[in-house]
């Protein structure tokens, strides 16, 4: 689907600095280049624009008295080597955290976000006859990380701009170009992720008796956390426990008086957190007890918070996604167990938030088993469909607020 030229196109110029974002991506809470070209575009369009949150910004745009709105847009790129052979892909790397050398690639849209959100920006502008109250852009550093809507809030982000009646954001989703998603209440996953140590008594690898082995105790553990969604969680309620890394000894045989491994947690209410968090707690505590072995150190690596769409915010902007875009291109959808920090925004000020999924892939690739989704090193949405109804209903979303014709 595309939409009329005269209404919204993404021209020339906007695709410009999509393949400029999507060219230059950085890491997480390392944005500096992004934050200054966003500062410059946000600018040259009469925003007033403050930093926060490190790299994030905060760009306001006041036109008159009424009512205020919030969207937002993440900025970070993520560690990995893109292979979409475009023309501007990404070449870049960088060094991370631990000063290792990685290559980074907006593999998770969120170049299309931001990209999204300066087009918001310039169709506020030109249309303030429409519409009077105050647009607030939320650029956001830290999304993959679960440490930017955090970093922005402690930094005063509600301090810095005007209190919104309500928050806005979008993703980018393997989903048809020019088709959106809506999800009503619970829309995208707490996710809690764990650093386990199991600690044990070293020794040779011929002499198991005068050792306790903690790469059998902590094998043991991530056999038995499988059980940890389907003997603990009510069948009805979702949830995932996923074991991503295990790390121990240095040679064959040497018995280490260590042993490491990560897990991912993901639940859509707080019941389920709740349940799944106290499982997993007992499963190696339980485990690490039957082998004779000290009590595990388990440690918090990142959290992402509940993220909830209002319904009576859905409800009006899918009414106005309707009209723009037409029905048959607009549905609800099911909760996603991806996770966001989207959430912290309006909940640390008690304001209502609508989330939803614009389709990137282009025409062709629907119904291929080997569909390139977010993370992938292919993952390339559709840009000028994609652009196009991302810029709509971010306008239209905002419109169903401060429209002085509604």
């Amino acid at each position: 689907m595309r939409l009329e030229e005269s209404v919204l196109a993404v021209d020339d110029e906007l695709l410009k600095i999509y393949k400029q974002l999507h060219a230059n991506p950085e890491l997480s809470m390392a944005e500096f280049q992004t934050s200054a070209f966003i500062r410059r575009e946000l600018e040259q369009l009469g925003f007033e624009v403050r930093s926060c949150g490190g790299t994030g910004l905060v760009g306001t745009l006041k036109n008159g008295a009424g009512p205020s709105v919030a969207f937002r847009a993440d900025m970070d790129g993520l560690p990995v080597r893109e292979e979409t052979g475009a023309s501007h892909a990404s070449a870049v790397k960088a060094r991370d955290r631990s000063g290792s050398e990685v290559p980074v690639m907006h593999a998770c849209g969120h170049d299309i976000h931001m990209t999204v959100a300066l087009g918001l920006a310039r169709q506020m502008k030109a249309d303030v006859g429409r519409w009077s109250g105050t647009l607030i852009l939320i650029f956001q550093p830290g999304e993959e990380t679960g440490e930017g809507a955090r970093a922005m809030l402690d930094d005063g982000l509600w301090d810095i701009a005007q209190l919104p009646d309500c928050v806005f954001g979008l993703h980018v989703w393997p989903l048809a170009a020019g088709s959106v998603e809506l999800v009503v209440g619970d829309t995208m996953a707490m996710g809690d992720s764990l650093r386990v140590t199991v600690k044990g008594i070293g020794g040779h690898g011929s002499q198991p008796q005068d050792s306790v082995d903690p790469v059998v105790i902590a094998a043991n553990m991530v056999v038995a956390l499988q059980s940890a969604v389907s003997r603990n969680l009510d069948p009805l309620s979702a949830g995932v426990v996923t074991v991503g890394t295990f790390h121990a000894g240095t040679k064959e045989n040497i018995i280490p008086a260590e042993a490491e491994f990560t897990i991912n947690i993901r639940s859509i209410d707080l019941d389920a957190r709740k349940v799944l968090m106290g499982a997993v707690e007992r499963i190696i505590g339980g485990v690490a007890s039957a082998f004779g072995a000290p009590e595990p150190s388990i440690s918090v690596i990142n959290s992402f918070p509940h993220l909830y769409s209002d319904p009576v915010l859905i409800s009006d902007i899918k009414s106005r996604f309707d009209v723009a875009l037409g029905e048959t291109n607009v549905r609800y959808g099911k909760p996603r167990l991806a996770s966001e920090d989207f959430g912290l925004l309006g909940e640390a000020i008690g304001a209502p938030s609508a989330y939803w999924f614009i389709g990137g892939l282009p025409e062709g690739v629907m119904g291929n088993e080997q569909i390139p989704r977010n993370h992938s090193p292919f993952f390339y949405p559709d840009p000028v469909p994609t652009l196009e109804v991302g810029i709509r209903t971010a306008y239209e979303a905002c419109l169903s607020v401060l429209d002085t014709n509604a």
